[in-house]
Protein backbone atom coordinates (compact mmCIF):
# COMPACT_ATOMS: atom_id res chain seq x y z
CA UNK A 1 0.00 0.00 0.00
CA UNK A 2 1.65 3.26 -0.69
CA UNK A 3 1.37 6.13 1.56
CA UNK A 4 1.10 9.66 1.43
CA UNK A 5 1.32 12.26 4.55
CA UNK A 6 1.66 15.82 5.91
CA UNK A 7 4.37 17.22 8.09
CA UNK A 8 4.18 20.14 10.36
CA UNK A 9 3.21 21.38 14.04
CA UNK A 10 1.28 21.69 15.36
CA UNK A 11 -1.50 19.85 13.15
CA UNK A 12 -4.94 20.66 15.05
CA UNK A 13 -6.91 19.68 12.22
CA UNK A 14 -5.98 18.21 8.62
CA UNK A 15 -7.75 19.32 5.19
CA UNK A 16 -5.25 17.06 3.30
CA UNK A 17 -5.88 13.97 5.51
CA UNK A 18 -9.73 13.84 4.83
CA UNK A 19 -9.40 15.07 1.10
CA UNK A 20 -6.89 12.12 0.45
CA UNK A 21 -8.60 9.86 2.64
CA UNK A 22 -11.84 10.46 0.80
CA UNK A 23 -10.33 10.65 -2.63
CA UNK A 24 -8.69 6.87 -2.14
CA UNK A 25 -12.02 5.44 -0.76
CA UNK A 26 -13.68 7.09 -4.06
CA UNK A 27 -11.47 6.04 -6.42
CA UNK A 28 -10.54 2.52 -4.79
CA UNK A 29 -6.76 3.49 -4.34
CA UNK A 30 -4.86 1.35 -2.47
CA UNK A 31 -3.37 3.90 -0.23
CA UNK A 32 -3.09 5.83 2.42
CA UNK A 33 -2.70 9.22 4.21
CA UNK A 34 -0.64 9.65 7.52
CA UNK A 35 -0.37 12.95 9.41
CA UNK A 36 2.89 13.26 10.41
CA UNK A 37 3.29 16.23 13.59
CA UNK A 38 6.39 16.66 14.24
CA UNK A 39 8.51 19.61 16.39
CA UNK A 40 11.30 19.67 14.80
CA UNK A 41 11.94 19.54 10.67
CA UNK A 42 15.07 17.44 10.92
CA UNK A 43 12.72 14.57 11.94
CA UNK A 44 11.64 14.58 8.32
CA UNK A 45 14.61 11.96 7.83
CA UNK A 46 13.04 9.23 10.37
CA UNK A 47 9.53 9.38 8.57
CA UNK A 48 11.31 8.64 5.14
CA UNK A 49 13.29 5.78 6.64
CA UNK A 50 10.93 4.67 8.90
CA UNK A 51 8.01 4.40 5.97
CA UNK A 52 9.30 2.19 3.12
CA UNK A 53 5.97 2.97 1.17
CA UNK A 54 5.98 7.09 1.49
CA UNK A 55 5.74 8.42 -1.97
CA UNK A 56 4.99 11.83 -1.08
CA UNK A 57 4.22 14.42 1.63
CA UNK A 58 2.24 18.00 1.75
CA UNK A 59 4.56 20.27 3.78
CA UNK A 60 2.37 23.14 6.10
CA UNK A 61 3.47 25.50 9.01
CA UNK A 62 5.97 25.93 10.41
CA UNK A 63 7.93 24.00 7.29
CA UNK A 64 7.64 25.35 4.28
CA UNK A 65 11.04 27.55 4.24
CA UNK A 66 12.97 24.50 6.35
CA UNK A 67 12.57 21.83 4.79
CA UNK A 68 13.94 23.26 1.31
CA UNK A 69 17.41 22.56 3.00
CA UNK A 70 16.42 18.76 3.01
CA UNK A 71 15.78 18.25 -0.44
CA UNK A 72 18.00 17.20 -3.11
CA UNK A 73 16.13 19.08 -5.94
CA UNK A 74 13.86 21.81 -6.17
CA UNK A 75 11.56 22.74 -8.76
CA UNK A 76 11.82 26.62 -10.53
CA UNK A 77 8.53 27.97 -9.04
CA UNK A 78 9.17 26.90 -5.50
CA UNK A 79 12.61 28.17 -5.97
CA UNK A 80 11.65 31.33 -7.09
CA UNK A 81 9.04 31.94 -4.12
CA UNK A 82 11.30 30.16 -2.04
CA UNK A 83 8.98 28.25 -0.48
CA UNK A 84 8.00 24.83 -0.14
CA UNK A 85 4.52 22.57 0.20
CA UNK A 86 4.76 19.78 -1.33
CA UNK A 87 7.79 16.87 -1.42
CA UNK A 88 7.95 13.96 -3.98
CA UNK A 89 9.93 10.92 -2.64
CA UNK A 90 11.80 8.76 -5.19
CA UNK A 91 13.49 5.54 -4.21
CA UNK A 92 15.97 2.74 -5.09
CA UNK A 93 14.20 -0.92 -5.51
CA UNK A 94 16.00 -3.30 -2.67
CA UNK A 95 17.75 0.25 -1.17
CA UNK A 96 15.96 1.24 1.90
CA UNK A 97 18.22 3.65 2.66
CA UNK A 98 18.81 5.79 -0.72
CA UNK A 99 15.85 8.36 -1.14
CA UNK A 100 15.89 11.07 -3.52
CA UNK A 101 13.53 14.21 -2.15
CA UNK A 102 12.32 16.81 -4.84
CA UNK A 103 10.41 20.12 -3.10
CA UNK A 104 7.21 21.80 -5.33
CA UNK A 105 4.66 24.76 -4.84
CA UNK A 106 1.35 23.82 -5.70
CA UNK A 107 0.41 26.94 -2.88
CA UNK A 108 0.90 28.73 -5.72
CA UNK A 109 -0.88 27.24 -8.48
CA UNK A 110 -4.06 26.51 -5.94
CA UNK A 111 -3.89 30.26 -5.10
CA UNK A 112 -4.11 31.50 -8.66
CA UNK A 113 -6.78 29.44 -9.94
CA UNK A 114 -9.26 30.32 -6.85
CA UNK A 115 -8.39 34.05 -7.36
CA UNK A 116 -8.35 34.55 -10.80
CA UNK A 117 -12.63 34.27 -11.84
CA UNK A 118 -12.92 37.11 -8.73
CA UNK A 119 -10.14 39.53 -10.60
CA UNK A 120 -13.00 41.47 -12.18
CA UNK A 121 -15.93 40.46 -10.66
CA UNK A 122 -17.66 41.02 -7.79
CA UNK A 123 -19.82 38.01 -6.18
CA UNK A 124 -23.52 39.76 -5.65
CA UNK A 125 -24.66 38.77 -1.70
CA UNK A 126 -21.31 38.57 -0.77
CA UNK A 127 -20.81 35.06 -0.08
CA UNK A 128 -17.76 32.56 -1.45
CA UNK A 129 -20.60 30.30 -3.31
CA UNK A 130 -22.56 32.92 -5.05
CA UNK A 131 -22.54 32.60 -8.86
CA UNK A 132 -24.17 35.97 -9.88
CA UNK A 133 -21.80 38.16 -11.28
CA UNK A 134 -21.49 42.03 -11.69
CA UNK A 135 -19.29 44.34 -13.29
CA UNK A 136 -16.32 46.06 -10.95
CA UNK A 137 -13.02 47.50 -11.60
CA UNK A 138 -9.73 45.45 -11.71
CA UNK A 139 -8.13 44.74 -8.74
CA UNK A 140 -4.73 46.41 -8.82
CA UNK A 141 -3.26 46.67 -5.73
CA UNK A 142 -3.30 44.52 -2.47
CA UNK A 143 -2.42 43.32 1.03
CA UNK A 144 -0.90 40.54 1.86
CA UNK A 145 -1.39 39.75 6.21
CA UNK A 146 1.57 37.91 6.94
CA UNK A 147 4.92 36.59 5.81
CA UNK A 148 5.32 33.45 6.10
CA UNK A 149 5.50 30.47 3.78
CA UNK A 150 1.98 30.57 1.76
CA UNK A 151 2.38 34.36 1.94
CA UNK A 152 5.39 33.77 -0.72
CA UNK A 153 3.39 32.07 -3.01
CA UNK A 154 0.63 34.02 -2.81
CA UNK A 155 3.03 37.65 -3.22
CA UNK A 156 4.34 35.24 -6.69
CA UNK A 157 0.62 34.74 -8.08
CA UNK A 158 0.06 38.14 -7.87
CA UNK A 159 2.94 39.22 -9.28
CA UNK A 160 2.19 36.79 -12.67
CA UNK A 161 -1.22 38.25 -12.53
CA UNK A 162 0.52 41.95 -12.66
CA UNK A 163 -1.13 43.65 -9.28
CA UNK A 164 0.71 45.02 -6.61
CA UNK A 165 1.32 44.14 -3.20
CA UNK A 166 2.90 44.49 0.15
CA UNK A 167 3.49 42.29 2.85
CA UNK A 168 1.95 43.53 6.46
CA UNK A 169 3.47 42.34 9.59
CA UNK A 170 2.92 42.73 12.99
CA UNK A 171 7.15 44.03 13.52
CA UNK A 172 8.64 46.28 10.79
CA UNK A 173 10.63 45.22 8.53
CA UNK A 174 12.25 46.43 4.77
CA UNK A 175 9.73 46.22 2.13
CA UNK A 176 6.94 45.50 4.49
CA UNK A 177 4.18 47.73 6.35
CA UNK A 178 2.92 47.24 10.02
CA UNK A 179 -0.52 46.85 10.58
CA UNK A 180 -0.53 50.44 12.56
CA UNK A 181 0.68 51.95 8.88
CA UNK A 182 -2.90 50.97 7.70
CA UNK A 183 -4.31 54.07 6.95
CA UNK A 184 -7.82 55.40 4.68
CA UNK A 185 -5.51 55.91 1.89
CA UNK A 186 -3.65 52.73 2.16
CA UNK A 187 -6.74 50.53 2.59
CA UNK A 188 -8.55 52.81 0.23
CA UNK A 189 -5.73 52.42 -2.84
CA UNK A 190 -5.35 48.44 -1.66
CA UNK A 191 -8.76 46.41 -3.11
CA UNK A 192 -7.62 43.30 -2.86
CA UNK A 193 -6.60 41.79 0.83
CA UNK A 194 -5.56 38.40 1.24
CA UNK A 195 -5.16 36.54 4.97
CA UNK A 196 -2.28 34.57 4.55
CA UNK A 197 -1.64 33.99 8.05
CA UNK A 198 -2.95 31.41 10.91
CA UNK A 199 -5.04 33.93 12.63
CA UNK A 200 -8.29 33.23 13.15
CA UNK A 201 -7.70 29.29 12.27
CA UNK A 202 -9.85 26.94 14.00
CA UNK A 203 -10.22 27.43 17.27
CA UNK A 204 -9.15 30.23 17.69
CA UNK A 205 -12.22 31.13 15.54
CA UNK A 206 -12.70 34.55 17.91
CA UNK A 207 -9.56 36.41 16.79
CA UNK A 208 -8.65 38.37 13.20
CA UNK A 209 -5.71 40.19 11.79
CA UNK A 210 -5.73 43.79 13.49
CA UNK A 211 -6.55 45.69 9.89
CA UNK A 212 -9.57 48.71 9.93
CA UNK A 213 -12.67 46.87 8.94
CA UNK A 214 -14.94 49.77 9.26
CA UNK A 215 -12.61 51.23 6.17
CA UNK A 216 -13.49 47.93 4.09
CA UNK A 217 -16.11 49.22 1.30
CA UNK A 218 -18.14 46.97 -1.37
CA UNK A 219 -15.34 47.93 -4.16
CA UNK A 220 -12.78 45.36 -1.56
CA UNK A 221 -12.11 41.72 -2.09
CA UNK A 222 -11.21 39.98 1.36
CA UNK A 223 -9.65 36.61 0.68
CA UNK A 224 -8.73 34.28 3.46
CA UNK A 225 -6.69 31.10 2.98
CA UNK A 226 -7.70 29.66 5.77
CA UNK A 227 -10.77 27.02 5.71
CA UNK A 228 -12.04 26.07 9.24
CA UNK A 229 -14.04 28.00 9.76
CA UNK A 230 -15.76 27.74 6.53
CA UNK A 231 -16.43 32.29 7.64
CA UNK A 232 -13.56 33.46 9.35
CA UNK A 233 -14.00 36.31 11.60
CA UNK A 234 -12.17 38.28 9.25
CA UNK A 235 -14.63 37.56 6.48
CA UNK A 236 -17.37 38.02 8.74
CA UNK A 237 -16.47 41.71 8.82
CA UNK A 238 -15.39 42.47 5.21
CA UNK A 239 -19.00 40.70 4.27
CA UNK A 240 -20.65 43.04 6.94
CA UNK A 241 -18.64 45.92 5.32
CA UNK A 242 -20.35 44.77 1.68
CA UNK A 243 -17.14 43.42 0.77
CA UNK A 244 -16.70 40.33 -1.34
CA UNK A 245 -15.12 37.20 0.38
CA UNK A 246 -13.68 34.14 -0.60
CA UNK A 247 -12.13 31.37 1.41
CA UNK A 248 -8.93 28.89 0.87
CA UNK A 249 -10.85 25.52 0.57
CA UNK A 250 -10.99 26.01 -3.51
CA UNK A 251 -7.50 26.77 -3.41
CA UNK A 252 -6.42 24.00 -1.01
CA UNK A 253 -8.76 21.38 -3.25
CA UNK A 254 -6.77 22.40 -6.57
CA UNK A 255 -3.40 22.68 -4.72
CA UNK A 256 -4.00 18.61 -3.45
CA UNK A 257 -5.19 17.69 -6.46
CA UNK A 258 -1.86 19.58 -8.04
CA UNK A 259 0.15 17.65 -5.42
CA UNK A 260 -1.03 14.03 -6.48
CA UNK A 261 -0.50 14.93 -9.95
CA UNK A 262 3.29 15.85 -8.75
CA UNK A 263 3.62 12.40 -6.84
CA UNK A 264 1.96 9.84 -9.55
CA UNK A 265 3.76 11.87 -12.89
CA UNK A 266 5.80 8.58 -13.31
CA UNK A 267 3.42 6.33 -13.33
CA UNK A 268 1.18 7.84 -16.18
CA UNK A 269 4.15 7.71 -18.26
Amino acid sequence: MDTYGLIGFPLKHSFSATFFTEKFRREEIDAEYLNFEIEDVREIRRIILFNQQLKGLNVTIPYKEQVISFLNEISPEARKIGAVNVVKVDRKPGDMYYYKLTGYNTDYTGFKQSLEPLLHHSLQGNTSQSRTFHSRPPHKKALILGTGGASKAVAQALTDMQIDWVYISRTPGSGRLTYNDLSPAVISEHTLIINASPVGTFPETGHCPDIPYELLTPCHLLYDLIYNPEETLFLQKGKAQGATIKNGREMLELQALAAWNIWNSEDKK
